[in-house]
């Protein structure tokens, strides 16, 4: 990858952790450029957000398709034409299949809102408060095969008060979500990683 890398971002909400990705990388030494915000959801509102930041965006809804490759095979197809070396995956709420990953291996990141691999899945944040976790936070990893279960990229974590709610540990872990993306984004897009069977090594 030479120059800028250039990266997408797949959507299915409000898009907050695409928003503190697009302020990050609108910087002109961040090594990294968005070039195309896709949704499967027209309504998105992270599709606004893109727009707002001049972004080009593209909207492929997952009905009409009779299995998850086929959804992901026209992804890819998206994404290629867009010229996309990296995607970050930011609340899209598709599961990805091999077809999308051998399009770009090692090129896909995905942040989950606890430490990984604790609580895995659908409401991480729930999970761990259920659970009685002392500390929680977000993980940023690259996407495999399995559920949550790539190699871990980065970690932030969060301390769990005896004042908090789910609501309120939420949002502190949202918190860290948006300054933690933007930097395990610039360290792929740097290459300041080495990969030696799952362990990621920082270089």
């Amino acid at each position: 990858m030479s120059g800028r890398v250039r990266f997408a971002v797949l959507v299915s909400g409000g898009g907050s952790n695409l928003q503190a990705l697009l302020d990050a990388s609108s910087a002109p030494d961040f090594p990294a450029q968005c070039v195309l915000v896709l949704s499967n959801v027209p309504t998105a509102f992270a599709l606004t957000r893109a727009q707002q930041a001049s972004i080009p965006t593209a909207v492929l809804p997952h009905g009409g398709y009779a299995r998850r490759e086929d959804y992901d095979a026209a992804l890819v197809e998206i994404l290629k034409a867009h010229q996309v070396e990296l995607v970050c995956l930011a609340g899209f709420t598709r599961i990805i299949t091999g077809t999308l990953l051998r399009a770009f291996p090692r090129g896909v990141l995905n942040i989950h809102p606890a430490l990984l691999p604790a609580f895995p899945g659908m409401h991480g944040v729930r999970q761990a408060f259920l659970h009685g976790a002392k500390v929680a936070g977000c993980t940023v990893h690259f996407v495999d095969e399995g559920t949550d279960t790539g190699p871990i990229l980065a970690q932030a974590a969060v301390p769990v008060l005896d004042t908090d709610t789910e609501e309120t540990l939420a949002a502190r872990i949202l918190e860290q979500e948006h300054r933690l993306y933007p930097q395990a984004l610039r360290t792929v897009a740097e290459r300041r990683f080495t990969l030696e069977g799952r362990r990621v090594i920082l270089t």
